[in-house]
């Protein structure tokens, strides 16, 4: 896939098919289709709300979200899989190193390290302002219907 970087919310749409308030990427600004990708995310009030009143913290479970759209980025933009579907497979080794708040922007890294066939896995990481938020390992599946 050639594209102009950055890619917008638009073009990202047109990758994958996420749409809001559950498309937790704003740009993608690095890719190397079924390698790499650097996407990211502006927290806002919304992305916490309700966790917690009062203290607002970025839930851990949709930073590993966002870090997973990346990574299908990434895995979708090749043309062979146009169109498909980039499903959790699973989560491996994911350590939170810091709390993300409304303002603070995700920078979300993932590299993809082995894919066979529909299966493939890519190490991943989220930083704010250099400092480690959150990484892990995440394996994916490629729809193939």
């Amino acid at each position: 896939m050639s594209a102009d970087l950055p890619l917008d919310k638009a073009a990202i749409e047109r990758i994958l098919p996420h749409r809001d308030p559950f498309l937790l990427l704003d740009e993608v600004v690095a890719l190397d289709p079924g390698a790499r990708v650097v996407a990211h995310k502006l927290v806002t009030e919304a992305d916490c709300a309700g966790h917690f009143p009062g203290n607002p913290i970025m839930p851990g479970v949709k930073m590993i979200e966002a870090l997973a759209q990346a990574g299908a980025v990434a895995v979708l933009s090749e043309p062979a899989n146009a169109g498909r579907l980039a499903l959790f497979a699973g989560i491996d080794a994911v350590r939170f190193k810091r709390v993300v708040r409304p303002g603070d922007l995700l920078e979300l890294t993932c590299e993809l390290e082995a894919v066979r066939g529909p299966i493939g896995r890519g190490k991943a990481r989220a930083t704010v302002n250099g400092q480690l938020a959150v990484r892990g390992t995440l394996t994916f599946a490629v729809d193939q219907s």
